[in-house]
Formats: C-alpha cells, sequence, structure tokens
C-alpha cells in the first residue's frame, strides 16, 4: 500500500513550500543542467537559419506500456513533429497537469524517461510548468509539450511541393505502436511481445538531407496510421496517391493480431516511422537509407482524375481499391 506522503497531493501545485520541495527534489531532473536557476521564461540561443515550432498534447493510457511511456513519448513526439519539417529539434517546454493520488514513484520514472529521450533527441527541457488537479479528474498525467528547431533542409519540406511522378517510401515497418497500445490497455499476451515504436525521426531525416536527398514531404504516421497520413497529402496536394500493398511492411506479429481482431494495420498508430515523398531521381538514395532501418518504396503520386485526390491500393489480386481513412476512433488515447 503506497502511503499519502508517496502520493501527489493538491497541495503539490499550490505555489507554496510542497510545491517547491515537488520541483527541487523531483522535477529537476528534467532539465539538462538540474542547477539552473529557473526563471517565467527560457532565454535561449540558437544558430541562424529559419526555426520551426511544434506544440502537442499527450494523454496514452496506460501510462506505461511495452516499449515507452507517455513522458518518452511527450520528448520524441514533438521532437519528431520538427524533424517532419527538416528542423533539428533543439529546446523544448514541458507542462505536467498531475492528478492527485498519482505515486511519486511512477512520477519519478516518467521524469527519468522524459529526461533520457531528450537525451536521445539531442535537445534539452528549458522550461515548463505543473498544475495538480483533484482526484479522478486527469486520469495520472497529462503533458504537453512544445518544441523549438533550426531548419536545415535547403528547401520548404511540405505537401505543396508534392508533384506527380514522386515516389512515396516508408521509414519501417507499421502499427507496432497501436498493438502495444492494445495489449497493455486489454492484457493481451502477446508472443513475442510487440514493442512501441517510439523513437527519434530526426536521425533518419538528417541523413537524407546529409546524402542530398531532395525531399518534398515527409508526414509522421501517428493517430490514423498510414492512412490517416496519405488521405491528408493526397488531398493537400490534390493528387492520386498510388500504393503497392505488397511493399507495405509489416512484421508478422501486427499482421496476426490484426487478422485476430479485424483491424487494419494502416489505421494503427506509430511513433516512429514516417512516410517520404521524393522526386523520382532521389527514390534510390532515400531507398538505401531507409531500407538499412526497415523501410521500403511503397507507391507512387499521380495526377488526380476525374474522382479527385484520392488513394488507391494495389492488391495481391491485381485489383484496386480505395484506402480510406479512419471515420472513428480506432483506438482512443493512443499518443
Amino acid at each position: 500500500m503506497i502511503a499519502m506522503g508517496d502520493r501527489i497531493q493538491l497541495a503539490h501545485g499550490g505555489g507554496g513550500t510542497r510545491m517547491q520541495q515537488l520541483i527541487d527534489q523531483e522535477l529537476r531532473a528534467l532539465y539538462a543542467d538540474p542547477a539552473q536557476v529557473l526563471h517565467d521564461a527560457a532565454r535561449l540561443e540558437l544558430p541562424p537559419g529559419p526555426l520551426a515550432f511544434s506544440t502537442d498534447g499527450y494523454v496514452v493510457q496506460p501510462l506505461e506500456f511495452p516499449g515507452g511511456d507517455i513522458g518518452s513519448l511527450a520528448v520524441t513526439g514533438t521532437a519528431n513533429d520538427l524533424a517532419m519539417a527538416g528542423a533539428r529539434p533543439h529546446h523544448l517546454s514541458v507542462g505536467l497537469i498531475l492528478e492527485e493520488g498519482l505515486p511519486l514513484a511512477l512520477l519519478r520514472r516518467l521524469v527519468a524517461s522524459m529526461a533520457a529521450a531528450a537525451r536521445q533527441c539531442g535537445l534539452s527541457i528549458v522550461t515548463g510548468d505543473t498544475k495538480v488537479v483533484e482526484r479522478g479528474k486527469a486520469d495520472g498525467v497529462f503533458i504537453t509539450t512544445s518544441g523549438i528547431g533550426v531548419v536545415e533542409a535547403p528547401l520548404p519540406i511540405d505537401p505543396t511541393a508534392i508533384r506527380p511522378g514522386d515516389q512515396l517510401l516508408v521509414s519501417g515497418d507499421l502499427g507496432r505502436h497501436g498493438v502495444a497500445i492494445l495489449a497493455a490497455r486489454h492484457g493481451l499476451a502477446l508472443v513475442p511481445p510487440v514493442l512501441s515504436d517510439c523513437a527519434p525521426l530526426w536521425p533518419q531525416v538528417q541523413a537524407l538531407l546529409a546524402a542530398g536527398v531532395r525531399i518534398h514531404c515527409l508526414r509522421d504516421l501517428t493517430r490514423g496510421g498510414l492512412a490517416s497520413a496519405l488521405q491528408e497529402l493526397a488531398e493537400a496536394a490534390g493528387v492520386e496517391l498510388a500504393i503497392e500493398e505488397a511493399r507495405l511492411p509489416v512484421v508478422e506479429p501486427v499482421a496476426r493480431t490484426c487478422d485476430l481482431l479485424g483491424f487494419e494495420p494502416l489505421h494503427l498508430a506509430n511513433e516512429g516511422r514516417f512516410v517520404a515523398v521524393v522526386p523520382s531521381q532521389a527514390c534510390a538514395a532515400a531507398h538505401a537509407l531507409l531500407a538499412a532501418q526497415g523501410g521500403d518504396w511503397i507507391g507512387s503520386v499521380r495526377p488526380a482524375g476525374g474522382a479527385g485526390p484520392r488513394v488507391l491500393l494495389s492488391t495481391a489480386f491485381g485489383t484496386e481499391r480505395l484506402l480510406v481513412p479512419l471515420s472513428g476512433e480506432l483506438l482512443p488515447r493512443i499518443c
């Protein structure tokens, strides 16, 4: 049984002595320099060049899952959003909403995980805020993160750059985060266990840029999975995307779990995967880099016909079918 003194109390968010103790004893470990003087704002020095800025909120349940937790997810997720703009992540802010009664031991694990993820992403957490809400109002922990990165891509990376003839690649196998959350939430003993793919994406993006690959667009494959990401790109660029089903990398435990439960792997969330759209002349170089980590070429961009922007999936039977995004929530609170 956990004693009251080993749990978050409302006084920890009250601005007094208990809150200062929480910051000094538990939360300073978030910062690259735990001895830094905390102030209302962080003063930053950044390399010259365009900046990218992103913010996100995280409400995943359960708080800890195979391959990660809400802390590592919050840091890595915002760093990955910056990477999708061709930006090297530099600095992060963190907002914690803690529920009264949260075990301090769990908070310590999440803080340690966030600090480790920040080091892995090559960024520093420079400022933050903490609030405490009554028992039953926050389901343990909610986290918001905002990040700043310096753009290293020589040209803008966004859907407006997509052109017919471009080629599509994914950076790794699909659906593992969704299956990991599903298994943890419902107590499924998968053999072998499926771990979340939660991981920084900047190293792969940096490798593409360093090799001189012209990247037209990048999109991380989080909520809604590959299907939703492709539909968003097709609509934004006004094109048709032709995808080869046989080239989509899905590992056997994920495919088996989806078959058993009636899920489509392309609808499942990922937290360490992206789709890249590159000109045809850059495809070979991009494929060589991404294939080394389980990625593959999956299709191409075509002009939109009379049906308008859409995503078509070529099946093993030689037919084509529409790949449609989710109309609702397959797995709520996936990130």
